[in-house]
């Protein structure tokens, strides 16, 4: 059976994983701070955090910039349910927007038209890992500033809608010529295990907010809020006579460990060299053989202005149902080859459907998905497995509509 997306585990990460476990400092300690660098370096951000998860980034966000009750965030109706929960855990209202057709991205257009006074965050998605139309977004906020009532320091100070990234695919990719991480005010990116770069579970956020904020000010301040809010980490404790510590604030557990950030450290050393590459090239040969196909709908990974990080191949079959799309990946699956759907549309959860979201509002959203078959993209699947993936993706869609 050919897997969708297992992690790339060498010895490598499994001899560095063994040296930490040995050291003596397998939690929060100088190799996250040292992964936190090496990322700031990679994407030329000015600040970055290293946290457990990339939903504890978002949420980290919200709460900083004061999203609470009676607040909006809007962001698409195409995204996985992390996107959303963190809004409902502040107390805000989650706003959804249709998304465009081409690169499943969240719709400008429909973002201007969800913008009232309680809009406090706009929440875009890199799906697939090609980076949205910041400089779009940028600018439509800018030109809603008079919309903005703000509450609270941060908001007074901003003056506008923070622009917060879920960037949790799209790490190394680019938009204008400069990676993603360094677009948004905040951007938060996840390494989860199935993620092109990975530390089993974590995530990261950067931090590129406009003066008068201070970013390492504002690392500084969610580091605590990522430790229970006590002012000095483990690691500070370490010093000779330095024990003593207060709780500054009613914070979380959501800290990065060293275990973690050691994985992170190997792939990030390969990452722009090795596995972009590979992730690329598994790619390019799926274009090459479906665009023969004429009921196949390519994925957009690079245009003008962006490159994808190639994290998903979002296939779509023309003109078909979501009921024979599900029999087309059944099909495939009784090949011996496992595939995804990216993603099922918020307004289709239980939860949300509860809320009183519906996807006949998101007639975009719900095409895509309808038509939607992510294939296996991951370092170590060989030119032959690919080969078998195409195989059997072709003959299951000729077996279900001929």
């Amino acid at each position: 059976m050919i897997s969708f997306s297992p992690p790339r585990i060498d010895d490598k990460i499994v001899q560095a994983v063994a040296e930490v476990l040995r050291s003596g400092w397998i939690t929060t300690g100088p190799k996250t701070k040292l992964f936190e660098k090496k990322i700031a370096e990679y994407c030329d951000a000015h600040s970055v955090l290293c946290l457990n998860s990339a939903t504890a980034g978002l949420e980290l966000a919200l709460r900083w910039y004061g999203v609470g009750q009676g607040d909006e965030v809007i962001l698409p109706a195409y995204t996985y349910a992390a996107t959303a929960n963190v809004v409902m855990h502040c107390g805000a209202t989650t706003v959804l927007a249709d998304i465009n057709k081409d690169d499943f991205n969240i719709s400008i257009a429909e973002i201007e038209k969800k913008i009232t006074s309680k809009t406090k965050v706009i929440m875009p998605v890199d799906f697939g890992g090609l980076p949205c139309d910041y400089k779009a977004i940028m600018k439509l906020v800018e030109a809603k500033k008079d919309k903005f009532v703000a509450k609270g320091e941060n908001q007074k100070k901003l003056g506008r809608m923070l622009i917060l990234s879920d960037a949790a695919h799209s790490f190394g990719a680019k938009y204008y010529g400069k990676r993603t991480g360094v677009w948004a005010d905040i951007s938060v990116f996840s390494f989860h295990a199935v993620k092109n770069l990975t530390t089993a579970e974590g995530g990261a956020m950067t931090f590129n907010l406009p003066a008068p904020f201070d970013n390492n000010e504002i690392y500084k301040s969610l580091c605590i809020s990522s430790l229970h809010g006590q002012n000095k980490d483990a690691l500070a404790k370490t010093q000779k006579g330095n024990w003593r510590y207060d709780i500054i604030e009613p914070g979380y557990k959501c800290n990065m460990t060293d275990i973690m950030a050691v994985i992170g450290m190997i792939e990030l050393d390969r990452y722009e060299d090795d596995t972009l590459k590979r992730r690329k090239a598994i790619i390019e040969s799926y274009q090459k053989v479906f665009s023969e196909y004429k009921w196949a709908e390519i994925p957009v990974f690079k245009d003008v202005n962006r490159e994808s990080s190639y994290h998903l191949f979002p296939l779509r079959i023309k003109g078909i149902s979501e009921q024979k799309r599900d029999e087309i990946i059944q099909n495939i699956f009784n090949k011996d080859v496992s595939v995804n759907v990216h993603f099922i549309p918020l307004p289709m959860h239980s939860f949300y459907k509860g809320m009183g979201y519906n996807i006949n509002d998101y007639p975009v959203a719900y095409d895509n998905f309808s038509r939607e078959i992510s294939l296996p993209v991951f370092y170590d699947l060989t030119d032959g497995q690919v080969k078998t993936v195409i195989d059997a993706v072709v003959k299951s869609v000729d077996e279900v509509i001929g």
